[in-house]
């Protein structure tokens, strides 16, 4: 590329970032607001990547990015909230007379996001980070699957409703709706569609009646909230069989012995 070949470069650094949720912004290093394929990259001249080291290796690639909180789309509330944790993150330098051409820098998703003041440090993890996951599941008594999923394939059918949160202490929440059966809700998840929390989504522990328990409180305030609540699963043959009458499909191992096998003695 020409604007790479001559003695001063007019390079500029950008970032697209599309978030799990359809929201997707651009940032440069650049001084000043690039539009590039109809995407605005807003200028953000504290963002900067540390050293990118790309290689042949099956190494797991990382690098970080370091900068102010200035750019109205980022925000330290959101960052901690966990809008933006598992992001998709394109780096790319482009011509900043004329953009349009790129050179592909790095890929990857935020990983580990760290604040200090109205600084911010967000770790991108690449691709590769994938070979460090297990390649074969590991055996255990409870279903490894998620209820309703290609494995689980109980269908839902019917077991999501919606409702509206009408009390808030901690994260026990009051609901305008009682659940259908005892503890239906109970490790399934709530999401959430209107308020401060909208576009997120927690963990149900427990519920009983018209109220849940979530694993952790809510980010933000969450009476008059409009929810999506889905039922969940406690992984257990007995409940895979008896409400579900899924037990052809449980991915668990209930009756294998496990290593306190090993321990026994006669008469114990």
């Amino acid at each position: 590329m020409s604007w790479l070949e001559g003695e001063l470069t007019s390079l500029a650094l950008c970032w697209r970032i599309d978030r799990r949720d359809g929201v997707t912004i651009g940032i440069t290093a650049h001084d000043r607001d690039l539009e590039i394929d109809g995407l605005v990259y807003r200028a953000a001249p504290g963002m900067t990547p540390s050293a990118i080291a790309r290689s042949a290796s099956l190494d797991a690639d990382s690098m970080d990015v370091t900068g102010a909180l200035t750019s109205a789309a980022i925000g330290e509330t959101d960052l901690l909230a966990g809008r933006w944790d598992g992001a998709r993150v394109m780096l790319f330098a482009t011509d900043w007379r004329d953009p349009g051409a790129r050179v592909p820098l790095g890929e990857g998703t935020i990983g580990a996001v760290e604040t200090r003041g109205d600084m911010l440090t967000a770790e991108l993890r690449g691709v590769s980070a994938a070979l460090e996951r297990p390649v074969v599941e590991e055996t255990s008594p409870e279903c490894r699957a998620a209820l309703g999923d290609r494995r689980c394939r109980v269908a839902m059918a019917g077991r999501r409703r919606f409702a509206r949160v009408i009390a808030e202490v901690g994260a026990v929440l009051t609901l305008d709706a009682a659940e259908p059966i005892a503890n239906g809700y109970g490790g399934g998840r709530l999401r959430w569609f209107g308020g401060a929390n909208s576009g997120l989504e927690d963990a149900v522990a427990r519920s009983e009646g018209a109220t849940v328990t979530l694993r952790r409180p809510p980010r933000f305030a969450a009476v008059g909230a409009l929810v999506a609540i889905e039922q969940g699963c406690d992984k257990r043959l007995a409940t895979c069989a008896e409400r579900f009458a899924n037990a052809a499909n449980f991915r668990g191992e209930p009756y294998l012995p496990g290593i306190d096998l090993l321990t026994r003695y006669p008469g114990a």
